[in-house]
């Protein structure tokens, strides 16, 4: 089987609904629907929201969990039964476009050492979404916190963390990550460096993952020919803000990567990063609401 597409769906099957008959369209259009799976891994509590879907799109496999797993325990779950070369990784509040599955497979016939693409994401009004990026460097962290990996004449020169700077969304880039939002992946390089971390609940596993299936000599690209809508934070059922979880995910890929004494400076950086953020939302910016979430993020890397 060419492709496997994995959706993790916790109790928005709205949301589902629209990304299974996006995803129809662009498997249709690129000729692989018959050659295709899609695995939704339901986390959702009440067994009533995936029956609906189920019954609106009987083509689609189900994995029921009586749970909330999580983002890398549902997907690897899903990864464990897929038949396909190539797997996707698809948010339930993405839409991708008729053409994406063609693009995104494109690049990989290119170059067989391309383990993993990712493709544009884009917002509700047409704006690009910033999406990808380079592994946390402590340079690249203290940059991220002083705010100065947000002047475009340093993007070039320090390969920021958070790739923020939209000009270069048009452009195919050779990069450290993609979202997980959008992410595909070969099997051969799963094989390689193993399933997505599960000790990271949610947010910042793929940019973990893709530092293992790099360290197997992957390549990893961004390609701009195709796009993908991107309702951030829909999936997350109202959650504000990921702030804490990335510093929590940021905090245990130094633990298990870098020496001791790098996750005690990257503590430190947070920490004098957050306090920047709570003295400007707070206080310049009028917005105690977001200054707050990085009070809490504060206690989270102290423990």
């Amino acid at each position: 089987m060419k492709l496997s597409i994995l959706i993790v769906n916790y109790q928005t099957p709205h949301l589902l609904r629209s990304c299974l008959e996006k995803l129809k369209l662009s498997l249709e259009f690129s000729n692989i629907f018959g050659d295709s799976e899609t695995i939704v891994i339901d986390n959702s509590i009440d067994p009533k929201d995936i029956d609906s879907v189920e019954k609106a799109h009987p083509w689609i496999k189900i994995i029921r969990n009586n749970s909330n797993k999580g983002f890398a325990t549902a997907n690897n779950q899903g990864i464990k039964l897929s038949q396909g070369e190539y797997i996707l990784l698809l948010n339930t509040d993405t839409e991708v476009s008729d053409n994406t599955i063609e693009k995104l497979l494109e690049i990989f016939a290119k170059d067989q050492m391309i383990g993993v693409a990712g493709c544009k994401l884009i917002n509700k009004d047409g704006t690009v979404q910033p999406s990808i990026g380079y592994f946390p460097s402590l340079i690249k962290v203290f940059f991220w916190m002083s705010f100065l990996d947000d002047i475009p004449i340093l993007t070039s020169v320090i390969k920021p963390y958070h790739l923020e700077n939209c000009k270069y969304y048009g452009l195919l880039l050779k990069v450290d990550w993609v979202s997980g939002a959008c992410f595909m992946v070969k099997k051969n390089a799963i094989l390689e460096a193993g399933f997505i971390d599960e000790n990271i609940f949610m947010y910042g596993e793929e940019v973990e993952w893709c530092y293992r299936i790099k360290k197997k000599g992957f390549k990893i690209f961004y390609i701009p020919q195709t796009s993908v809508l991107h309702l951030k934070g829909a999936s997350g059922k109202g959650k504000l803000s990921g702030i804490a979880e990335e510093f929590s995910g940021l905090i245990y890929f130094y633990r298990k990567h870098y020496p001791i004494w790098q996750g005690i400076v990257l503590r430190i950086l947070l920490i004098i990063g957050s306090l920047l953020r709570m003295i400007f939302f707070g206080i310049i910016a009028g917005n105690p609401s977001k200054a707050k979430l990085y009070a809490e993020a504060i206690k989270m890397v102290r423990r």
